[in-house]
Protein backbone atom coordinates (compact mmCIF):
# COMPACT_ATOMS: atom_id res chain seq x y z
CA UNK A 1 0.00 0.00 0.00
CA UNK A 2 2.70 2.39 0.88
CA UNK A 3 4.46 1.66 -2.37
CA UNK A 4 1.21 2.37 -4.34
CA UNK A 5 0.76 5.69 -2.56
CA UNK A 6 4.28 6.68 -3.41
CA UNK A 7 3.71 5.66 -7.01
CA UNK A 8 0.48 7.72 -7.20
CA UNK A 9 2.29 10.65 -5.60
CA UNK A 10 5.08 10.44 -8.15
CA UNK A 11 2.59 10.29 -11.00
CA UNK A 12 0.84 13.34 -9.60
CA UNK A 13 4.10 15.28 -9.46
CA UNK A 14 5.00 14.25 -13.00
CA UNK A 15 1.55 15.30 -14.24
CA UNK A 16 1.87 18.64 -12.50
CA UNK A 17 5.25 19.30 -14.02
CA UNK A 18 3.95 18.36 -17.48
CA UNK A 19 0.98 20.74 -17.09
CA UNK A 20 3.28 23.54 -15.99
CA UNK A 21 5.50 22.95 -18.97
CA UNK A 22 2.51 23.15 -21.33
CA UNK A 23 1.33 26.38 -19.74
CA UNK A 24 4.80 27.85 -20.14
CA UNK A 25 4.81 27.08 -23.87
CA UNK A 26 1.42 28.80 -24.33
CA UNK A 27 2.69 31.90 -22.57
CA UNK A 28 5.76 31.96 -24.73
CA UNK A 29 3.62 31.67 -27.85
CA UNK A 30 1.46 34.56 -26.71
CA UNK A 31 4.53 36.59 -25.89
CA UNK A 32 6.00 35.86 -29.32
CA UNK A 33 2.68 36.82 -31.00
CA UNK A 34 2.58 40.28 -29.44
CA UNK A 35 5.77 41.56 -31.09
CA UNK A 36 4.56 40.16 -34.45
CA UNK A 37 1.36 42.21 -34.15
CA UNK A 38 3.39 45.25 -33.16
CA UNK A 39 5.69 44.82 -36.15
CA UNK A 40 2.72 44.53 -38.46
CA UNK A 41 1.28 47.76 -37.05
CA UNK A 42 4.63 49.47 -37.48
CA UNK A 43 4.83 48.43 -41.13
CA UNK A 44 1.35 49.83 -41.76
CA UNK A 45 2.26 53.17 -40.20
CA UNK A 46 5.44 53.32 -42.24
CA UNK A 47 3.49 52.61 -45.41
CA UNK A 48 0.99 55.35 -44.56
CA UNK A 49 3.80 57.81 -43.93
CA UNK A 50 5.37 56.87 -47.24
CA UNK A 51 2.06 57.44 -49.00
CA UNK A 52 1.72 60.85 -47.39
CA UNK A 53 5.24 61.75 -48.40
CA UNK A 54 4.51 60.64 -51.93
CA UNK A 55 1.39 62.83 -51.99
CA UNK A 56 3.38 65.73 -50.63
CA UNK A 57 5.96 65.36 -53.37
CA UNK A 58 3.24 65.15 -55.98
CA UNK A 59 1.62 68.26 -54.59
CA UNK A 60 4.99 70.01 -54.67
CA UNK A 61 5.42 69.07 -58.30
CA UNK A 62 2.00 70.49 -59.15
CA UNK A 63 2.86 73.69 -57.34
CA UNK A 64 6.11 73.93 -59.26
CA UNK A 65 4.27 73.38 -62.55
CA UNK A 66 1.83 76.12 -61.61
CA UNK A 67 4.65 78.57 -60.88
CA UNK A 68 6.35 77.69 -64.14
CA UNK A 69 3.13 78.23 -66.06
CA UNK A 70 2.64 81.57 -64.36
CA UNK A 71 6.15 82.60 -65.37
CA UNK A 72 5.43 81.73 -68.98
CA UNK A 73 2.20 83.75 -68.95
CA UNK A 74 4.05 86.68 -67.45
CA UNK A 75 6.77 86.52 -70.06
CA UNK A 76 4.16 86.23 -72.79
CA UNK A 77 2.33 89.24 -71.42
CA UNK A 78 5.57 91.17 -71.31
CA UNK A 79 6.36 90.38 -74.91
CA UNK A 80 2.85 91.43 -75.94
CA UNK A 81 2.95 94.85 -74.45
CA UNK A 82 2.36 97.78 -76.83
CA UNK A 83 5.26 98.79 -79.06
CA UNK A 84 3.74 102.04 -80.42
CA UNK A 85 5.83 105.14 -79.93
CA UNK A 86 4.81 108.53 -78.59
CA UNK A 87 3.49 111.52 -80.50
CA UNK A 88 5.03 112.23 -83.89
CA UNK A 89 7.71 114.88 -83.52
CA UNK A 90 8.23 117.66 -86.02
CA UNK A 91 11.85 116.64 -86.63
CA UNK A 92 10.73 113.07 -87.45
CA UNK A 93 8.19 114.12 -90.09
CA UNK A 94 8.73 114.99 -93.73
CA UNK A 95 6.11 117.69 -94.39
CA UNK A 96 4.98 118.82 -97.82
CA UNK A 97 2.04 120.70 -99.34
CA UNK A 98 0.28 120.34 -102.70
CA UNK A 99 -2.50 122.26 -104.42
CA UNK A 100 -5.54 119.96 -104.78
CA UNK A 101 -8.10 122.46 -106.07
CA UNK A 102 -10.25 121.09 -108.88
CA UNK A 103 -11.68 123.43 -111.51
CA UNK A 104 -15.30 124.17 -110.68
CA UNK A 105 -14.92 123.67 -106.91
CA UNK A 106 -16.53 126.32 -104.75
CA UNK A 107 -13.49 126.35 -102.48
CA UNK A 108 -9.79 126.03 -103.00
CA UNK A 109 -7.97 123.17 -101.28
CA UNK A 110 -4.44 122.27 -100.35
CA UNK A 111 -3.23 118.90 -99.04
CA UNK A 112 -0.54 118.80 -96.39
CA UNK A 113 1.23 115.45 -96.09
CA UNK A 114 3.09 114.05 -93.09
CA UNK A 115 5.52 111.23 -93.85
CA UNK A 116 6.98 109.39 -90.87
CA UNK A 117 10.75 109.38 -91.36
CA UNK A 118 11.63 108.77 -87.71
CA UNK A 119 12.26 105.03 -88.05
CA UNK A 120 9.51 103.95 -85.62
CA UNK A 121 5.74 104.19 -85.33
CA UNK A 122 4.34 107.36 -83.79
CA UNK A 123 0.92 108.83 -82.98
CA UNK A 124 -0.89 111.85 -84.42
CA UNK A 125 -3.41 112.74 -81.70
CA UNK A 126 -5.54 115.40 -83.41
CA UNK A 127 -5.61 118.40 -85.69
CA UNK A 128 -2.48 120.07 -86.96
CA UNK A 129 -2.04 123.79 -86.54
CA UNK A 130 -2.17 125.83 -89.76
CA UNK A 131 -1.36 129.51 -90.26
CA UNK A 132 -1.18 131.48 -93.50
CA UNK A 133 1.22 134.37 -93.80
CA UNK A 134 -0.27 137.16 -95.89
CA UNK A 135 0.53 140.72 -96.79
CA UNK A 136 -2.19 141.71 -94.31
CA UNK A 137 -0.79 139.70 -91.43
CA UNK A 138 -0.98 136.12 -90.19
CA UNK A 139 -4.23 134.19 -90.59
CA UNK A 140 -4.95 131.11 -88.45
CA UNK A 141 -7.10 128.37 -89.99
CA UNK A 142 -10.11 127.17 -88.05
CA UNK A 143 -10.81 123.50 -87.36
CA UNK A 144 -13.58 122.02 -89.48
CA UNK A 145 -15.14 120.31 -86.46
CA UNK A 146 -14.97 116.79 -87.88
CA UNK A 147 -14.00 113.95 -85.55
CA UNK A 148 -10.26 113.54 -85.24
CA UNK A 149 -9.35 110.37 -83.37
CA UNK A 150 -5.66 109.69 -82.61
CA UNK A 151 -4.03 107.62 -85.33
CA UNK A 152 -0.81 105.65 -85.50
CA UNK A 153 1.49 106.60 -88.36
CA UNK A 154 3.78 103.68 -89.10
CA UNK A 155 7.39 104.23 -90.02
CA UNK A 156 7.74 105.17 -93.69
CA UNK A 157 4.01 105.78 -94.20
CA UNK A 158 2.21 109.02 -94.95
CA UNK A 159 -1.09 110.71 -94.16
CA UNK A 160 -2.60 113.91 -95.52
CA UNK A 161 -5.09 116.49 -94.29
CA UNK A 162 -6.82 119.29 -96.16
CA UNK A 163 -6.82 123.05 -95.94
CA UNK A 164 -9.92 124.66 -97.45
CA UNK A 165 -10.21 128.36 -98.33
CA UNK A 166 -12.48 130.74 -100.28
CA UNK A 167 -11.46 131.54 -103.83
CA UNK A 168 -10.96 135.15 -104.83
CA UNK A 169 -13.56 135.65 -107.53
CA UNK A 170 -14.04 139.35 -106.79
CA UNK A 171 -11.75 140.58 -109.57
CA UNK A 172 -9.77 142.57 -107.03
CA UNK A 173 -6.22 142.04 -105.90
CA UNK A 174 -7.36 140.40 -102.70
CA UNK A 175 -5.09 139.34 -99.84
CA UNK A 176 -1.85 137.85 -101.06
CA UNK A 177 -0.66 134.62 -99.39
CA UNK A 178 3.09 134.26 -99.00
CA UNK A 179 3.77 131.21 -96.82
CA UNK A 180 2.13 128.26 -95.10
CA UNK A 181 3.09 127.47 -91.50
CA UNK A 182 2.28 123.93 -90.24
CA UNK A 183 2.57 122.63 -86.68
CA UNK A 184 2.04 118.88 -86.07
CA UNK A 185 -0.51 117.92 -83.39
CA UNK A 186 0.68 118.52 -79.81
CA UNK A 187 3.94 120.02 -81.07
CA UNK A 188 5.35 123.52 -80.64
CA UNK A 189 7.92 123.42 -83.46
CA UNK A 190 6.52 124.57 -86.80
CA UNK A 191 7.61 124.17 -90.42
CA UNK A 192 7.24 126.96 -92.95
CA UNK A 193 6.37 125.88 -96.51
CA UNK A 194 5.80 127.70 -99.78
CA UNK A 195 2.05 128.18 -100.28
CA UNK A 196 1.06 126.00 -103.26
CA UNK A 197 -2.55 127.18 -103.70
CA UNK A 198 -4.25 130.20 -105.16
CA UNK A 199 -2.22 133.37 -104.83
CA UNK A 200 -4.86 135.43 -103.05
CA UNK A 201 -7.86 135.30 -100.75
CA UNK A 202 -10.86 137.60 -101.15
CA UNK A 203 -10.90 140.67 -98.97
CA UNK A 204 -13.67 140.34 -96.38
CA UNK A 205 -14.89 142.16 -93.33
CA UNK A 206 -14.65 138.99 -91.27
CA UNK A 207 -18.06 137.68 -92.24
CA UNK A 208 -16.83 135.70 -95.24
CA UNK A 209 -15.94 132.03 -95.47
CA UNK A 210 -12.99 131.29 -93.17
CA UNK A 211 -9.95 129.18 -93.97
CA UNK A 212 -10.47 125.78 -92.38
CA UNK A 213 -8.29 122.75 -91.65
CA UNK A 214 -9.55 119.17 -91.69
CA UNK A 215 -8.52 116.22 -89.51
CA UNK A 216 -5.87 113.67 -90.44
CA UNK A 217 -6.97 111.75 -93.51
CA UNK A 218 -9.24 114.51 -94.84
CA UNK A 219 -7.22 114.78 -98.08
CA UNK A 220 -5.72 112.34 -100.55
CA UNK A 221 -6.80 108.76 -99.94
CA UNK A 222 -8.42 109.59 -96.62
CA UNK A 223 -5.81 107.88 -94.47
CA UNK A 224 -2.30 106.55 -94.16
CA UNK A 225 -0.71 105.40 -97.38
Amino acid sequence: MRVRKLTFAALAVVAGLSLTACNGDDGAAQSDGAPASSASSSNTASGSAGSEQGGSKQGGSEEGDSEQSGGTDSAGGGSGTGAEGGNCRTDELEISATDTTITGDEKGSTAVTFKNGGGSDCTLPGYAGVDLKTNAGDLSAERSGEASDPMVLKSGESVSFGIFYPLNDSGGSGVRITDLVVTPPNETKSVTLVWPGAATLPVTDGSGTPVTVGPMGSAGQGGAS
